[in-house]
């Protein structure tokens, strides 16, 4: 990453209060579940793995659920399921809106009940929290849990609204919780890719700089991508030039063939969100050592950061 990416990188930050809240409301609901089901975004398997969460769970039965998996790279995702089974995470790879691996999430979820079954003699059904960063499709997937549509879906953060308890078709019961980040990234990788995906709201950033670093981003793994969802035959290596190539192929400029980069940014990012340019997966596994649940869970997640300024004042799915 060069300095200037560096430092657009450092100034995403977005833990309005209500965030502290939901954190609190978490903690204080935990003694009433058996489990947690954690969702996280297959295109950012790392990334999108809060620390707070793996620190107010400590001790309670973990389901993994990578999300979003028809928008990620179909090789990276087997290897990041492989990764979280190697360190004994119960896992299972999820597409909410073909309902591909909802039936092997809910083998995972009835062998904890068989589990908690063999342990008492008074028998009650499972009782499961739902959490996850903002937006990565814990609406979707609740809507598939319980067969009917009982919690509010978008491709934007801000959502879900309080806490609900919600009842899955095999009697199993949910609690939903709003999305939650945490006050600081310190890795400014972090805070890019959950930009990209959405996790922050496009509000308070500049998207400009937001796209010109997704392309930058683009042109390591998956250049070709690039070159066949904007017709070009051959797209530069510097990510500000691509950008201008993408905008002059699509025909957003201004008078004087001036480009129109704010259209042209929110175009990218839009159809990178919705996978129009290709199944991609941001971080990849084994790169750099970053596939361990431990540098995730070592990662601070105290709440000395500085809020955002931008608080919209919605509880975060």
């Amino acid at each position: 990453m060069d300095s200037e990416s560096r430092r657009f990188a450092a100034g995403i930050n977005w833990y309005p209060g209500h965030m502290k809240k939901t954190r609190e409301m978490m903690q204080e609901n935990l003694k009433l579940v058996d489990a947690v089901i954690e969702v996280i975004d297959a295109r950012i398997p790392v990334s999108s793995r809060n620390p707070v969460i793996d620190e107010i769970t400590k001790g309670k039965t973990r389901v993994v659920v990578l999300n979003k998996i028809d928008l990620a790279d179909a090789s990276q995702t087997e290897l990041w399921k492989k990764s979280f089974l190697s360190q004994g995470m119960r896992t299972a790879a999820v597409n909410c809106s073909s309902g591909a691996g909802v039936k092997e999430l809910m083998q995972i979820l009835r062998a904890l009940q068989e589990e908690k079954d063999s342990r008492t003699i008074r028998k009650r059904p499972l009782r499961l929290m739902i959490a996850g960063v903002p937006n990565v499709g814990k609406s979707s997937l609740i809507n598939k849990l319980t067969g009917k549509k009982g919690a509010r879906t978008g491709d934007r953060p801000g959502v879900t609204k309080g806490k609900q308890w919600l009842a899955l078709v095999s009697g199993m019961q949910l609690l939903d919780t709003p999305g939650i980040l945490w006050p600081k990234f310190e890795d400014p990788n972090v805070g890019l890719n959950l930009a990209f995906c959405g996790a922050i709201r496009d509000e308070i950033l500049d998207v400009e700089t937001l796209c010109l670093e997704l392309i930058k981003v683009l042109l390591k793994d998956y250049e070709q991508l690039l070159k066949v969802r904007y017709k070009l035959e051959e797209i530069s290596s510097d990510g500000l030039e691509a950008m201008e190539q993408i905008a002059r192929r699509r025909g957003f400029l201004f008078s004087g063939n001036r480009i129109d980069y704010e259209r042209t940014a929110r175009t990218v990012l839009d159809e990178f969100r919705a996978g129009k340019i290709g199944r991609i997966t941001l971080e990849r596994c084994g790169d750099s050592g970053k596939d361990t649940a431990e540098q995730r869970a070592a990662e601070p997640a105290g709440e000395g950061g500085k809020a955002a300024e931008h608080e919209k004042g919605s509880e975060e799915r």
